[in-house]
């Protein structure tokens, strides 16, 4: 007899039928917040988290719970230590939706170059200071720095030098220079990224080292030309400094697929900036990465239910005193 597999949210079709084929019952949840999933853990064995957030409180209403899979490649939502005291194993999808985050990285690159925002709201009522007077520039031959060369900022390495023939600085201390991405030149001054480049892209995860860890310093060190992207989370960006750097053109604006509060508080003033892209997280939110998240996490509950070594098991760093890179 399989497992039974909580579902807070729905999963695509192809990973349910990996599980079902397999003799696994899934069980629709109620609710995707805390206090639903803490009614509704009771008996089951594995579940696949979306949105929902793994506190706690969770690891402890739950009696028989093996395995987790985040249906992503972030993990920040799950308490990984409560998960390490209850017996429970934490799996994610690395790779399932590198593709579709590295392009919408490049998407806002692309809307910020061309002061879409601006030229959206104001081409109707003025047609020609849309068209002929609001600052646009080409991607060709521009500046790219990349903070974080994993799965996605490798792929946006890539896209920018080939289809964009940009030249790319890659940061990643934790990352040694002879597994960055051809092509690109290895940073290890952090400083530089922000002092170089035209436009700054973030690909790392919230942890206690990157959270909040680009701020007023650092776009006061950005050309007044230069646009941030962020398609990585929210955390990793001091909100407030960046509203005030856009605003007061400190740099020339941001291009952001996640902010600290999601759902969107609606007073929160970046949301109305005009040199200011912004969506609801859609980097992952693709019809294939979706697809392949699902049948990722199914393979990974039905890699633990027969006992195999998972292929995407997430491991704990303390990222304080990881090995670091100066080559």
């Amino acid at each position: 007899m399989g497992y039974k597999i909580l579902l807070p949210q729905e999963i695509m079709q192809e990973g349910r039928d990996y599980l079902e084929s397999r003799g696994h019952e899934l069980i629709t949840g109620s609710g995707m917040e805390t206090e639903d999933i803490i009614r509704d853990i009771k008996g089951i064995d594995a579940m696949v988290v979306r949105l929902s957030k793994m506190t706690r409180e969770v690891f402890e209403a739950a009696d028989q719970l093996k395995v987790i899979v985040r249906h992503g490649a972030g993990f920040d939502t799950v308490d990984l230590e409560a998960a390490k005291e209850h017996g429970v194993q934490v799996l994610y999808c690395p790779t399932a939706n590198s593709t579709s985050v590295a392009e919408v990285a490049v998407f806002y690159m692309l809307y910020c170059s061309r002061n879409f925002t601006k030229v959206r709201n104001t081409f109707i009522d003025d047609y020609y200071q849309a068209k002929l007077r609001t600052p646009k520039s080409e991607l060709d031959g521009k500046t790219v720095g990349i903070i974080g060369v994993g799965n996605i900022g490798s792929r946006v390495a890539a896209k920018c030098r080939d289809a964009f023939n940009m030249k790319v600085l890659a940061y990643d201390p934790y990352k040694p220079a002879k597994d960055f991405p051809e092509g690109v030149e290895v940073v290890r001054d952090f400083d530089r990224i922000f002092k170089e480049s035209d436009f700054v892209s973030l690909h790392c995860p919230t942890t206690d080292v990157t959270r909040e860890f680009v701020g007023k310093e650092q776009f006061e060190m950005m050309k007044p030309t230069a646009f941030l992207i962020n398609s990585a989370r929210g955390m990793v960006v001091n909100e407030k400094d960046l509203y005030e750097a856009c605003k007061n053109e400190v740099i020339a604006g941001a291009g952001l697929d996640v902010l600290q509060d999601e759902p969107v508080k609606k007073e929160n003033p970046i949301l109305y900036l005009d040199n200011v892209v912004i969506a609801p997280h859609i980097g992952a939110a693709t019809k294939e990465a979706t697809d392949r998240a699902s049948l990722h996490s199914a393979i990974g509950i039905h890699e633990v239910y027969e006992g195999k070594e998972p292929t995407w098991p997430v491991r704990a760093i303390d990222w304080a005193t990881a090995p670091q890179y100066n080559d």
